[in-house]
Protein backbone atom coordinates (compact mmCIF):
# COMPACT_ATOMS: atom_id res chain seq x y z
CA UNK A 1 0.00 0.00 0.00
CA UNK A 2 1.50 3.72 -1.06
CA UNK A 3 1.60 6.73 1.68
CA UNK A 4 1.07 9.33 -0.15
CA UNK A 5 1.23 12.78 1.06
CA UNK A 6 -0.87 16.10 -0.95
CA UNK A 7 0.49 16.77 -4.32
CA UNK A 8 -1.00 20.06 -4.04
CA UNK A 9 -2.89 21.76 -1.02
CA UNK A 10 -25.43 48.22 -20.62
CA UNK A 11 -27.77 51.06 -18.12
CA UNK A 12 -28.40 50.04 -15.14
CA UNK A 13 -30.37 50.89 -12.22
CA UNK A 14 -28.61 51.64 -9.49
CA UNK A 15 -29.99 52.58 -5.92
CA UNK A 16 -28.30 55.27 -3.56
CA UNK A 17 -25.73 54.44 -1.34
CA UNK A 18 -25.45 56.56 0.83
CA UNK A 19 -22.37 58.79 2.43
CA UNK A 20 -20.45 55.98 4.64
CA UNK A 21 -20.89 53.23 1.29
CA UNK A 22 -19.43 55.77 -1.00
CA UNK A 23 -16.79 57.07 1.50
CA UNK A 24 -16.00 53.40 1.74
CA UNK A 25 -15.55 52.86 -2.09
CA UNK A 26 -13.33 56.03 -2.09
CA UNK A 27 -10.86 54.72 0.41
CA UNK A 28 -10.75 50.93 -1.27
CA UNK A 29 -10.59 52.37 -4.90
CA UNK A 30 -7.57 54.59 -3.60
CA UNK A 31 -5.76 51.68 -3.48
CA UNK A 32 -6.24 50.19 -6.95
CA UNK A 33 -3.13 51.70 -9.08
CA UNK A 34 -0.84 49.82 -7.13
CA UNK A 35 -2.59 46.50 -7.13
CA UNK A 36 -2.65 46.61 -11.04
CA UNK A 37 0.39 48.12 -11.52
CA UNK A 38 1.31 44.22 -10.07
CA UNK A 39 -0.97 42.50 -12.56
CA UNK A 40 0.13 39.40 -14.39
CA UNK A 41 0.65 38.57 -18.25
CA UNK A 42 -1.65 36.24 -19.34
CA UNK A 43 1.31 33.34 -19.39
CA UNK A 44 1.47 31.14 -22.55
CA UNK A 45 1.79 27.37 -21.98
CA UNK A 46 3.18 24.62 -24.47
CA UNK A 47 0.88 21.97 -25.38
CA UNK A 48 1.18 18.60 -23.27
CA UNK A 49 1.45 19.75 -20.02
CA UNK A 50 -0.49 18.86 -17.09
CA UNK A 51 -4.34 20.87 -16.75
CA UNK A 52 -7.43 20.06 -14.79
CA UNK A 53 -9.83 18.77 -17.17
CA UNK A 54 -12.78 18.34 -14.27
CA UNK A 55 -13.05 18.74 -10.80
CA UNK A 56 -14.48 19.07 -7.63
CA UNK A 57 -14.54 21.05 -4.29
CA UNK A 58 -13.99 18.89 -0.96
CA UNK A 59 -16.57 19.61 1.74
CA UNK A 60 -17.56 18.11 5.01
CA UNK A 61 -20.90 15.92 4.56
CA UNK A 62 -24.61 16.87 6.49
CA UNK A 63 -25.98 14.91 9.15
CA UNK A 64 -28.46 12.50 7.47
CA UNK A 65 -26.71 12.22 4.39
CA UNK A 66 -24.21 9.01 3.20
CA UNK A 67 -21.31 10.88 3.80
CA UNK A 68 -21.74 11.56 7.44
CA UNK A 69 -22.79 7.44 7.70
CA UNK A 70 -19.94 6.72 5.87
CA UNK A 71 -18.78 3.26 4.02
CA UNK A 72 -17.85 -0.08 4.91
CA UNK A 73 -16.52 -2.64 2.15
CA UNK A 74 -18.09 -0.74 -0.97
CA UNK A 75 -17.51 0.83 -4.14
CA UNK A 76 -18.44 4.29 -4.56
CA UNK A 77 -18.19 5.14 -8.79
CA UNK A 78 -18.48 8.90 -9.73
CA UNK A 79 -18.97 10.12 -13.08
CA UNK A 80 -17.58 13.17 -14.50
CA UNK A 81 -17.49 15.59 -17.51
CA UNK A 82 -13.61 16.12 -19.35
CA UNK A 83 -13.50 19.37 -20.55
CA UNK A 84 -10.49 18.80 -22.52
CA UNK A 85 -9.08 15.38 -23.51
CA UNK A 86 -5.66 13.78 -23.69
CA UNK A 87 -3.81 10.56 -23.92
CA UNK A 88 -2.36 10.61 -20.31
CA UNK A 89 -4.43 11.30 -16.84
CA UNK A 90 -4.56 11.29 -13.52
CA UNK A 91 -6.68 11.01 -10.45
CA UNK A 92 -7.04 13.30 -7.59
CA UNK A 93 -8.25 11.71 -4.56
CA UNK A 94 -9.36 13.73 -0.87
CA UNK A 95 -9.84 12.92 2.58
CA UNK A 96 -9.89 16.58 2.97
CA UNK A 97 -12.69 16.47 5.85
CA UNK A 98 -12.12 12.98 7.23
CA UNK A 99 -11.67 12.63 11.09
CA UNK A 100 -8.95 9.24 10.24
CA UNK A 101 -6.65 7.63 7.70
CA UNK A 102 -9.06 6.70 4.82
CA UNK A 103 -8.17 3.16 3.07
CA UNK A 104 -8.91 2.89 -0.51
CA UNK A 105 -7.87 -0.77 -2.01
CA UNK A 106 -8.53 -0.43 -5.53
CA UNK A 107 -9.17 2.66 -8.17
CA UNK A 108 -10.16 2.46 -11.33
CA UNK A 109 -11.34 4.82 -14.43
CA UNK A 110 -13.60 3.97 -17.31
CA UNK A 111 -15.70 5.70 -20.22
CA UNK A 112 -18.91 5.51 -18.92
CA UNK A 113 -21.93 3.84 -19.71
CA UNK A 114 -25.51 3.80 -19.11
CA UNK A 115 -26.50 4.28 -15.72
CA UNK A 116 -23.72 2.72 -13.29
CA UNK A 117 -22.47 0.64 -16.24
CA UNK A 118 -18.97 1.28 -18.25
CA UNK A 119 -18.05 0.69 -21.62
CA UNK A 120 -16.86 -3.10 -21.69
CA UNK A 121 -12.91 -3.69 -22.24
CA UNK A 122 -12.13 -0.12 -21.36
CA UNK A 123 -11.72 0.10 -17.25
CA UNK A 124 -8.24 1.25 -16.61
CA UNK A 125 -6.41 0.58 -13.29
CA UNK A 126 -4.91 3.13 -11.22
CA UNK A 127 -2.15 2.80 -9.10
CA UNK A 128 -0.04 5.27 -6.86
CA UNK A 129 3.34 5.19 -5.82
CA UNK A 130 3.27 1.97 -7.87
CA UNK A 131 0.68 0.01 -5.46
CA UNK A 132 -3.27 -0.26 -5.97
CA UNK A 133 -3.78 0.98 -2.86
CA UNK A 134 -3.45 4.05 -0.77
CA UNK A 135 -3.59 5.44 2.50
CA UNK A 136 -4.92 8.67 2.72
CA UNK A 137 -4.07 11.08 5.85
CA UNK A 138 -6.85 12.86 7.45
CA UNK A 139 -6.85 16.49 5.71
CA UNK A 140 -4.73 15.54 2.93
CA UNK A 141 -5.09 14.85 -1.18
CA UNK A 142 -3.54 12.64 -3.17
CA UNK A 143 -2.52 12.38 -6.92
CA UNK A 144 -2.12 9.29 -8.74
CA UNK A 145 0.47 7.67 -11.29
CA UNK A 146 0.09 8.63 -14.66
CA UNK A 147 -2.51 6.39 -16.10
CA UNK A 148 -2.54 6.21 -20.29
CA UNK A 149 -5.52 6.19 -21.40
CA UNK A 150 -7.12 8.37 -24.39
CA UNK A 151 -9.82 10.84 -23.12
CA UNK A 152 -11.93 12.95 -25.61
CA UNK A 153 -12.93 16.39 -24.53
CA UNK A 154 -16.79 16.69 -23.31
CA UNK A 155 -16.53 12.87 -22.35
CA UNK A 156 -18.23 11.35 -19.31
CA UNK A 157 -15.68 9.10 -17.17
CA UNK A 158 -16.54 6.27 -14.31
CA UNK A 159 -14.15 6.72 -11.57
CA UNK A 160 -14.14 3.63 -9.31
CA UNK A 161 -12.95 3.38 -5.77
CA UNK A 162 -13.31 0.62 -3.41
CA UNK A 163 -13.18 1.32 0.38
CA UNK A 164 -12.42 -1.91 1.66
CA UNK A 165 -12.45 -0.50 5.71
CA UNK A 166 -14.55 1.57 7.61
CA UNK A 167 -14.42 5.14 6.63
CA UNK A 168 -15.92 7.61 8.80
CA UNK A 169 -17.00 10.49 8.05
CA UNK A 170 -15.96 11.23 4.05
CA UNK A 171 -15.09 13.88 1.87
CA UNK A 172 -17.52 15.08 -0.21
CA UNK A 173 -18.95 17.85 -2.87
CA UNK A 174 -22.86 17.65 -2.35
CA UNK A 175 -24.11 19.02 -5.33
CA UNK A 176 -22.78 16.76 -7.98
CA UNK A 177 -25.89 17.59 -10.46
CA UNK A 178 -25.51 13.86 -11.73
CA UNK A 179 -26.39 10.49 -10.57
CA UNK A 180 -23.42 8.52 -9.23
CA UNK A 181 -23.53 5.36 -7.55
CA UNK A 182 -23.33 3.00 -4.42
CA UNK A 183 -22.29 -0.21 -4.78
CA UNK A 184 -23.58 -3.56 -2.25
CA UNK A 185 -20.95 -4.95 -0.24
CA UNK A 186 -17.28 -5.69 -1.94
CA UNK A 187 -15.03 -4.71 -4.47
CA UNK A 188 -16.72 -3.69 -7.75
CA UNK A 189 -14.31 -1.70 -9.05
CA UNK A 190 -13.16 -3.74 -12.00
CA UNK A 191 -17.16 -4.69 -12.85
CA UNK A 192 -18.17 -3.09 -15.93
CA UNK A 193 -22.13 -4.19 -15.32
CA UNK A 194 -24.50 -1.71 -13.34
CA UNK A 195 -26.01 -4.88 -11.17
CA UNK A 196 -23.89 -4.11 -7.65
CA UNK A 197 -24.68 -0.48 -7.67
CA UNK A 198 -27.75 -0.31 -5.95
CA UNK A 199 -27.96 3.01 -4.86
CA UNK A 200 -28.04 6.57 -6.38
CA UNK A 201 -26.97 9.58 -5.38
CA UNK A 202 -26.39 13.30 -6.24
CA UNK A 203 -22.90 13.43 -4.45
CA UNK A 204 -19.51 13.23 -5.35
CA UNK A 205 -17.66 11.09 -3.09
CA UNK A 206 -13.75 11.33 -2.15
CA UNK A 207 -13.12 12.40 -5.66
CA UNK A 208 -11.59 15.87 -6.59
CA UNK A 209 -9.77 16.13 -9.81
CA UNK A 210 -9.11 14.40 -13.15
CA UNK A 211 -6.34 16.07 -14.96
CA UNK A 212 -5.05 15.63 -18.12
CA UNK A 213 -1.76 15.76 -20.27
CA UNK A 214 -3.02 17.98 -22.95
CA UNK A 215 -2.09 18.89 -26.79
CA UNK A 216 -4.63 21.75 -26.93
CA UNK A 217 -5.02 23.68 -23.59
CA UNK A 218 -2.55 26.12 -22.98
CA UNK A 219 -3.33 26.50 -19.19
CA UNK A 220 -6.46 26.02 -16.46
CA UNK A 221 -9.17 28.56 -16.54
CA UNK A 222 -10.65 28.21 -12.90
CA UNK A 223 -14.76 28.86 -12.44
CA UNK A 224 -14.92 30.02 -8.85
CA UNK A 225 -17.80 30.44 -7.20
CA UNK A 226 -21.19 29.18 -5.27
CA UNK A 227 -24.20 27.02 -6.13
CA UNK A 228 -24.67 29.18 -9.51
CA UNK A 229 -20.99 28.30 -10.58
CA UNK A 230 -21.99 24.65 -8.97
CA UNK A 231 -24.60 24.37 -11.54
CA UNK A 232 -27.22 24.37 -9.19
CA UNK A 233 -30.61 23.73 -10.49
CA UNK A 234 -29.89 22.65 -14.14
CA UNK A 235 -30.87 19.03 -15.41
CA UNK A 236 -29.66 16.27 -13.92
CA UNK A 237 -27.17 14.07 -15.90
CA UNK A 238 -27.36 16.89 -18.65
CA UNK A 239 -23.68 18.63 -17.84
CA UNK A 240 -25.51 22.21 -18.21
CA UNK A 241 -23.90 24.32 -15.96
CA UNK A 242 -21.96 27.29 -17.06
CA UNK A 243 -18.59 26.02 -17.09
CA UNK A 244 -19.48 23.43 -18.84
CA UNK A 245 -20.94 25.53 -21.47
CA UNK A 246 -17.94 27.24 -22.08
CA UNK A 247 -15.73 24.25 -22.17
CA UNK A 248 -18.16 23.73 -24.97
CA UNK A 249 -17.38 27.22 -26.72
CA UNK A 250 -13.62 26.69 -26.38
CA UNK A 251 -13.67 23.12 -27.42
CA UNK A 252 -14.72 24.78 -30.56
CA UNK A 253 -11.55 27.19 -30.89
CA UNK A 254 -9.16 26.84 -33.35
CA UNK A 255 -5.69 26.17 -31.88
CA UNK A 256 -4.74 26.01 -28.30
CA UNK A 257 -7.74 26.83 -26.15
CA UNK A 258 -7.88 26.28 -22.14
CA UNK A 259 -9.30 23.21 -19.53
CA UNK A 260 -11.90 24.58 -17.19
CA UNK A 261 -12.16 23.25 -13.82
CA UNK A 262 -15.50 24.09 -12.04
CA UNK A 263 -14.56 25.05 -8.34
CA UNK A 264 -18.02 26.27 -7.44
CA UNK A 265 -19.87 25.13 -3.91
CA UNK A 266 -23.07 25.51 -3.45
CA UNK A 267 -24.22 27.94 -0.49
CA UNK A 268 -20.65 29.41 -0.39
CA UNK A 269 -19.96 32.85 0.92
CA UNK A 270 -16.62 34.75 0.41
CA UNK A 271 -15.87 35.81 3.90
CA UNK A 272 -17.24 33.28 5.74
CA UNK A 273 -17.48 29.08 6.21
CA UNK A 274 -20.91 27.16 7.20
CA UNK A 275 -20.97 24.05 7.48
CA UNK A 276 -23.37 23.42 4.61
CA UNK A 277 -21.25 25.42 2.05
CA UNK A 278 -17.52 24.37 2.14
CA UNK A 279 -14.81 27.07 3.78
CA UNK A 280 -14.58 31.00 2.85
CA UNK A 281 -13.89 31.74 -0.66
CA UNK A 282 -10.37 33.40 0.53
CA UNK A 283 -9.69 30.60 3.04
CA UNK A 284 -10.09 27.60 -0.22
CA UNK A 285 -9.23 29.90 -3.12
CA UNK A 286 -5.36 28.39 -3.06
CA UNK A 287 -6.12 24.80 -2.65
CA UNK A 288 -9.43 24.70 -4.75
CA UNK A 289 -8.33 27.15 -7.50
CA UNK A 290 -4.18 28.48 -7.47
CA UNK A 291 -3.46 25.06 -6.67
CA UNK A 292 -5.11 23.47 -9.79
CA UNK A 293 -2.22 22.15 -12.50
CA UNK A 294 -1.66 24.79 -15.32
CA UNK A 295 -3.87 27.68 -13.55
CA UNK A 296 -3.71 30.21 -15.64
CA UNK A 297 -6.71 32.11 -15.46
CA UNK A 298 -9.90 32.62 -12.40
CA UNK A 299 -13.33 34.14 -12.81
CA UNK A 300 -14.84 35.21 -9.55
CA UNK A 301 -18.64 34.43 -9.38
CA UNK A 302 -19.06 34.69 -5.53
CA UNK A 303 -20.93 37.28 -3.03
CA UNK A 304 -24.38 36.74 -3.02
CA UNK A 305 -24.33 34.61 -0.54
CA UNK A 306 -22.54 37.11 1.77
CA UNK A 307 -25.36 39.63 0.67
CA UNK A 308 -28.31 37.44 1.35
CA UNK A 309 -27.37 35.62 4.64
CA UNK A 310 -26.09 38.99 6.11
CA UNK A 311 -29.29 41.16 4.97
CA UNK A 312 -32.35 38.98 4.38
CA UNK A 313 -35.13 38.35 6.64
CA UNK A 314 -33.95 35.64 8.75
CA UNK A 315 -30.57 37.25 10.01
CA UNK A 316 -30.32 40.98 9.61
CA UNK A 317 -26.87 42.68 9.74
CA UNK A 318 -27.13 46.28 9.75
CA UNK A 319 -23.51 47.09 10.01
CA UNK A 320 -23.01 44.45 6.83
CA UNK A 321 -21.34 46.69 3.69
CA UNK A 322 -20.31 47.08 0.31
CA UNK A 323 -17.05 47.49 1.65
CA UNK A 324 -16.87 44.04 3.53
CA UNK A 325 -17.48 42.14 0.35
CA UNK A 326 -15.00 44.32 -1.66
CA UNK A 327 -12.41 43.88 0.81
CA UNK A 328 -12.48 39.98 0.19
CA UNK A 329 -12.25 40.44 -3.41
CA UNK A 330 -8.94 42.17 -3.19
CA UNK A 331 -7.44 39.42 -0.66
CA UNK A 332 -8.60 37.21 -3.81
CA UNK A 333 -7.01 39.37 -6.45
CA UNK A 334 -4.00 39.66 -4.14
CA UNK A 335 -3.48 35.44 -3.43
CA UNK A 336 -3.58 35.12 -7.46
CA UNK A 337 -1.34 38.30 -8.55
CA UNK A 338 1.02 37.24 -6.50
CA UNK A 339 1.01 33.20 -8.14
CA UNK A 340 0.95 35.15 -11.59
CA UNK A 341 -2.58 33.99 -12.38
CA UNK A 342 -5.00 36.21 -13.88
CA UNK A 343 -8.51 37.05 -12.60
CA UNK A 344 -11.81 38.47 -13.57
CA UNK A 345 -14.53 39.71 -11.81
CA UNK A 346 -17.88 38.95 -12.92
CA UNK A 347 -21.06 40.87 -11.52
CA UNK A 348 -23.35 39.52 -9.35
CA UNK A 349 -27.23 38.21 -11.06
CA UNK A 350 -30.62 40.10 -10.01
CA UNK A 351 -32.17 37.89 -7.19
CA UNK A 352 -35.45 39.81 -6.28
CA UNK A 353 -37.89 37.32 -5.49
CA UNK A 354 -35.36 34.65 -3.50
CA UNK A 355 -35.88 33.76 -0.40
CA UNK A 356 -33.38 36.22 1.24
CA UNK A 357 -34.00 38.88 -0.83
CA UNK A 358 -34.25 42.58 0.60
CA UNK A 359 -33.96 45.86 -0.47
CA UNK A 360 -31.13 46.86 1.56
CA UNK A 361 -29.36 43.60 0.38
CA UNK A 362 -29.77 44.75 -3.63
CA UNK A 363 -28.04 47.92 -2.44
CA UNK A 364 -25.25 46.53 -1.65
CA UNK A 365 -25.46 44.17 -4.64
CA UNK A 366 -26.00 47.10 -7.00
CA UNK A 367 -22.42 48.58 -4.98
CA UNK A 368 -20.60 45.82 -5.48
CA UNK A 369 -21.69 45.10 -9.17
CA UNK A 370 -20.51 49.23 -9.80
CA UNK A 371 -17.41 48.70 -8.06
CA UNK A 372 -16.26 45.39 -10.07
CA UNK A 373 -17.60 47.06 -13.70
CA UNK A 374 -15.18 50.42 -12.83
CA UNK A 375 -12.53 49.49 -9.64
CA UNK A 376 -10.37 48.00 -12.84
CA UNK A 377 -9.29 46.19 -10.02
CA UNK A 378 -9.77 42.83 -11.82
CA UNK A 379 -7.92 41.97 -15.02
CA UNK A 380 -11.21 42.08 -16.80
CA UNK A 381 -14.75 41.78 -16.10
CA UNK A 382 -17.79 39.55 -17.48
CA UNK A 383 -20.85 41.74 -16.82
CA UNK A 384 -23.65 38.36 -16.19
CA UNK A 385 -25.69 40.96 -14.45
CA UNK A 386 -26.37 43.14 -17.38
CA UNK A 387 -26.86 39.42 -19.65
CA UNK A 388 -29.15 37.90 -16.86
CA UNK A 389 -31.40 40.62 -15.71
CA UNK A 390 -35.20 40.95 -16.93
CA UNK A 391 -35.12 44.29 -19.52
CA UNK A 392 -38.90 44.99 -17.73
CA UNK A 393 -37.53 44.34 -14.23
CA UNK A 394 -33.19 44.49 -13.86
CA UNK A 395 -34.02 43.48 -9.92
CA UNK A 396 -35.15 40.27 -11.04
CA UNK A 397 -33.61 37.51 -13.21
CA UNK A 398 -35.02 37.26 -16.96
CA UNK A 399 -38.14 34.62 -16.97
CA UNK A 400 -36.48 32.80 -19.77
CA UNK A 401 -33.58 32.08 -17.86
CA UNK A 402 -35.04 31.58 -14.34
CA UNK A 403 -34.91 28.11 -13.09
CA UNK A 404 -38.23 29.02 -10.66
CA UNK A 405 -36.17 30.00 -7.18
CA UNK A 406 -35.79 33.71 -8.19
CA UNK A 407 -32.03 32.71 -7.67
CA UNK A 408 -30.23 30.28 -9.98
CA UNK A 409 -30.82 30.26 -13.71
CA UNK A 410 -32.09 26.98 -15.86
CA UNK A 411 -29.96 25.84 -18.99
CA UNK A 412 -31.02 28.38 -21.34
CA UNK A 413 -29.86 30.96 -18.74
CA UNK A 414 -26.45 28.80 -18.04
CA UNK A 415 -25.87 29.07 -21.57
CA UNK A 416 -26.18 32.66 -21.56
CA UNK A 417 -23.90 32.56 -18.98
CA UNK A 418 -21.25 31.05 -20.88
CA UNK A 419 -22.23 32.57 -24.47
CA UNK A 420 -21.32 35.87 -22.43
CA UNK A 421 -17.86 35.35 -22.13
CA UNK A 422 -15.22 37.11 -24.29
CA UNK A 423 -13.16 34.19 -25.31
CA UNK A 424 -10.87 36.25 -26.76
CA UNK A 425 -10.16 37.97 -23.41
CA UNK A 426 -9.29 34.41 -22.03
CA UNK A 427 -7.22 33.31 -24.83
CA UNK A 428 -5.15 36.24 -25.22
CA UNK A 429 -1.57 35.75 -24.92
Amino acid sequence: MAIIPASRHGATRLIHFGLPVAFALLVLGATIAAFTASRPAAAARSGYDWVTSWSASPQGPMPGTLGMAGFHDQTVRDIIFSSVGGNTIRLELTNAFGRSPLEVGRVTVAVAGLGAGVVPGNIHPVSFGGSVSVRIPAGEEVRSDPVGMQVSALQELAVSIYLPGRTGVVTVHSDAQEVNWVSTAGDHAAEAGADAFMTPTESWYYLSGLDVRSSRAAGTLVAFGDSITDGVQSTVDGNGRWPNDLARRLNTVAGPTLSVADEGIGGNRVLAASRCCGASAEARFARDALDQPGVRDVIVLEGINDIGDSTGPRHPDAGFTPARIIAGYWDLIAQAHARGVRIFGATLLPYQGAGYYSPAGEAIREAVNAWIRTSRAFDGVIDFDAVMRDPANPLRLNPAYDSGDHLHPNDVGYQAMADAINLDMLLQR
